[in-house]
């Protein structure tokens, strides 16, 4: 560890220190993975339920300090009080549940039916081997629940972690580590590091970690891919999202409003899956328009643990800067704000959630990830023109329908290019443990999550046993020409039409006759 060197965590609502953690340099993590491991080859030949009993302690822990630990996340990431409570803690008390009690059956070893006649005397069993150490790198917007699914499958899978969290919420990297402690888990099977951004990918990929999750940005996510190549080192990659809400004609108006200001303004707009392109069919385009403005003049931004505030601030300076900045650039391109919400202004890093019209896909409001509350409304004639307009984005990580026809929704949600389309919902897929999580196009590099993500923690092995006796092995070498023939012949009868079946089965015959 680094002497006398520590970061400070800013409060973004009042701009003062709320706290400091230790720096590591990249030996110290170099340090920390050959500790992991060391101690991760025990845990792997703990069963499921032995590791599924120092994870329920963990729960129980969270589940009696949530409140507090939902203070901090408010303070340090500068999301509503009610908001980090409903969206962190409550999703990874449930996530807890559903990795300690379905792991053991994902993870089990099973066996593998033979598929043609060399299943007549094999017998393949399938397993699910840990890989080793794992390294997460976790971002800011939501700094419990995305780094808690990564951390907890790796561990019931039976590895040892590495976790970074983000530079901007390192108090809540200080909770992550009291929910692991109080686990009671193996010395140094899970280490947390505090380091710059910008130097822990290559400090983790060069510790030797067996693989990465990372959650950033799509730039990010592909220098990280680029430096994991020199040693095929295996990444998993949620890169973030545009997403896309279709209002159809027949869409619950007031249902879709309230979707929108939930999926597209909550955490400040600041969720990867969060709205931030709306269509809406013309036929309803002004009432939609004229709903969601009357709710969102009820919502109200400032500090998030004031009583009545709704939604917090934006949790860094320069994402709020950035946010700005294309707003301003829409507006001067032609964009109109249709509404607002009510901001207390005297709050640092307070921004009022917008909704814009006319806009257009020419503005970069609308082709870039806004990581913002800022919503652009656009009108639709056609079912087809507004899959075109959801599609035509270079990333796809969620999108919603919005319909009463839940025949159509379905027809549409399945022309999306989108890891999960929800019909009347949004956003809160993430919380839902059992579900894989990831994207299309420049979205995603693999999933997490449910089954997927568990299957994502190990290497896939599979023992294959020969119970015929020695010798009988008709194919090894030396062949034969009248092997040769009786081998040709008994592939030609796998496949063909009767023609070709014919004249293997003649070559099969003469092979046979001959031997």
């Amino acid at each position: 560890m680094s002497e006398q060197s520590h970061s400070e965590s800013i409060s973004p609502a009042t701009g003062k220190v709320i706290g400091e953690t230790p720096l590591h340099t990249s030996k110290d993590i170099k340090s920390a993975v050959q500790r992991i491991r060391q101690v991760q080859r025990s845990w792997a030949e703990l069963s499921f339920r032995e590791r599924g009993d120092y994870l329920r302690k963990m729960q129980r822990h969270l589940t009696e300090h949530g409140e507090e630990y939902a203070r901090v996340i408010a303070q340090d990431n500068g999301k509503s009080l009610a908001d980090a409570y409903m969206t962190e803690i409550t999703p990874a008390i449930m996530a807890f549940d559903y990795y300690i009690k379905h792991t053991a059956r994902v993870l089990r070893q099973r066996k593998v039916k033979g598929s043609h006649i060399f299943g007549l005397y094999t017998r393949n069993k399938l397993q699910f081997v840990p890989r080793g150490v794992i390294g997460v790198i976790s971002p800011w917007n939501y700094p419990l629940t995305i780094p808690i699914h990564e951390i907890l499958m790796a561990l019931m899978a039976g590895n040892g972690a590495i976790y970074k969290a983000a530079s901007e919420t390192q108090m809540v990297g200080q909770v992550i580590q009291k929910i692991i402690a109080s686990g009671g888990l193996p010395e140094d099977l899970f280490v947390q590091v505090n380091i710059a951004g910008r130097l822990a990918g290559d400090a983790f990929l060069n510790a030797g970690i067996d693989k990465l999750f990372f959650t950033g940005s799509v730039p990010v996510g592909k220098i990280l891919m680029k430096k994991a190549s020199e040693t095929l080192t295996p990444v998993s990659l949620e890169l973030g999202g545009n997403d896309p809400m279709i209002v159809c004609a027949e869409a619950n108006l007031k249902k879709a409003a309230n979707g929108a200001i939930w999926a597209g303004m909550s955490n400040s707009g600041q969720s990867c899956a969060g709205i931030e392109r709306v269509y809406v069919h013309e036929a309803v385009y002004d009432e939609f328009i004229a709903i969601l403005r009357e709710r969102l003049l009820r919502i109200k931004v400032g500090d998030p643990e004031s009583d009545g505030i709704h939604i917090g601030t934006m949790t860094t300076a320069r994402q709020q800067e950035s946010v700005q900045r294309m707003l301003d650039d829409a507006i001067k391109a032609g964009a109109r704000i249709a509404g607002q919400s009510q901001v207390d202004k005297k709050v640092k890093q307070a921004m009022p959630a917008t909704i814009l019209t006319d806009v257009t896909h020419d503005m970069e409001i609308m082709q870039e990830e806004t990581f913002g509350p800022v919503v652009g409304i656009m009108k639709f004639s056609s079912i087809d023109e507004a899959i075109d307009l959801a599609n035509d984005s270079s990333v796809g990580l969620t999108a919603s329908v919005w319909t009463t026809n839940h025949r159509l929704g379905r027809q549409i949600a399945n022309q999306l290019e989108a890891g999960v389309v929800t019909i009347n919902g949004h956003l809160f897929t993430h919380g839902m443990a059992n579900l894989p999580w990831g994207g299309f196009k420049d979205s995603s590099l693999g999933r997490t999550h449910g089954e997927f993500g568990l299957q994502a923690m190990t290497e896939t092995r599979v023992i294959v046993t020969d119970y015929l006796p020695n010798g009988l092995q008709f194919f090894w070498t030396p062949v034969s020409g009248f092997v040769y023939r009786r081998w040709v012949g008994f592939t030609m009868l796998l496949g063909g039409p009767w023609q070709v079946k014919l004249r293997g089965l003649v070559k099969l015959i003469f092979g046979l006759r001959k031997i």
